[in-house]
């Protein structure tokens, strides 16, 4: 592991940033072995290079998706009495952390956060948040690690002792995992939050069909222009050969999953090479790319309860469209 270290932006210290980045190593093997897997898969968490989270954020914006816009008015409501809840003094430790734009709303509104450390796959967007959050808040210690969250991650000790370790986890992105792996992240979670520790987590809630389709299929096309960045993304640095117009995004409700399923599907009968190897695509297969859950809390409290976890506190926006979960060890 190496320590870089970003440029003073405030005069209370300068970030220093812990990269542990998945290697292009990482990159080819597991693209490698998941497009040689039936059905085909490809990690989600590739998702995020510079223009992947540029675009996400991009459809975060999106009419047809209301969970950030949702989330964001929950978090507000909600914050005199989470900021009860977790006590003061807290080490704030957010898991993908993107730009961060929910974290200003969770510092701003809690009693004096000595830490904050925020798990971020893509480099660019977390120096880039970390050092607009650095001056926001000159009395906070910023502590970020560039890092995949879903592997266990070290999370670096602040200079004041903090009463407890806050975890973060919104946007309702634990749905990303199916549900033996949301059990084990959050067993993780479990593990990093210590003894007293506590973790406050969105979740996309169980609601209409059609509106849970149309989040995924916005109208102007940006899911689908995130989606198949994935493929632009192993073509420049895997060089793979995608066509990306002889592919398309394609995401559906699974009743029977209580799921959003997402694919990059073929349009024609084709081959894709990748580091020497031959990949061979029929009419209409899929690449399956990502999933996200929505729940009901009878589903969360008995996977919560599987990793050791239980809900102590919960808020819900209007109509039941998202909700906020407060965790302690069980």
């Amino acid at each position: 592991m190496t320590l870089l270290h970003c440029l003073p932006r405030t005069a209370h210290a300068t970030p220093a940033l812990l990269d542990l980045r998945p290697t292009p190593d990482d990159l080819r093997s597991d693209v490698i072995a998941g497009l040689s897997a039936s059905p085909k898969t490809l990690s989600s968490k590739y998702f995020y290079d510079e223009r992947g989270s540029q675009l996400f954020e991009a459809i975060t914006r999106q009419p047809e998706y209301d969970l950030t816009r949702t989330e964001i008015a929950l978090l507000q409501q909600a914050m005199p009495s989470i900021r009860a809840a977790v006590g003061a003094e807290a080490h704030v430790v957010e898991l993908g952390s993107g730009s961060a734009r929910k974290t200003q709303l969770l510092l701003d509104g809690l009693d004096a956060p000595v830490a904050y450390t925020p798990v971020e796959i893509s480099r660019e967007m977390l120096l880039d948040a970390t050092a607009r959050l650095a001056e926001a808040f000159p009395d906070v210690q910023m502590l970020p690690v560039c890092a995949d969250f879903t592997r266990p991650v070290p999370v670096p000790r602040a200079w004041m002792p903090a009463a407890r370790t806050l975890l973060f986890f919104p946007g309702s992105t634990l749905g990303n995992f199916d549900e033996a792996q949301s059990v084990e992240l959050l067993r993780a979670m479990c593990e990093t939050m210590g003894e007293g520790g506590m973790a406050l987590l969105g979740l996309d809630l169980v609601k209409d069909v059609a509106d849970m389709e149309a989040a995924y299929n916005d109208a102007a096309g940006v899911t689908a222009e995130f989606t198949l960045n994935l493929l632009a993304r192993l073509n420049r640095e895997l060089g793979a050969d995608f066509d990306l117009d002889g592919f398309v995004h394609r995401a559906r409700w699974s009743a029977a999953n209580s799921r959003i399923e997402t694919s990059i599907v073929s349009r024609r009968a084709q081959l894709v090479r990748i580091d020497g190897r031959v990949f061979v695509f029929d009419a209409g297969e899929p690449i399956h790319v990502e999933i996200s859950h929505k729940y009901t809390d009878d589903y969360f409290d008995a996977i919560a309860a599987r990793a050791g976890l239980r809900v102590t506190r919960r808020w819900n926006a209007p109509a039941d469209r998202f909700g906020l979960r407060l965790l302690e060890r069980a």
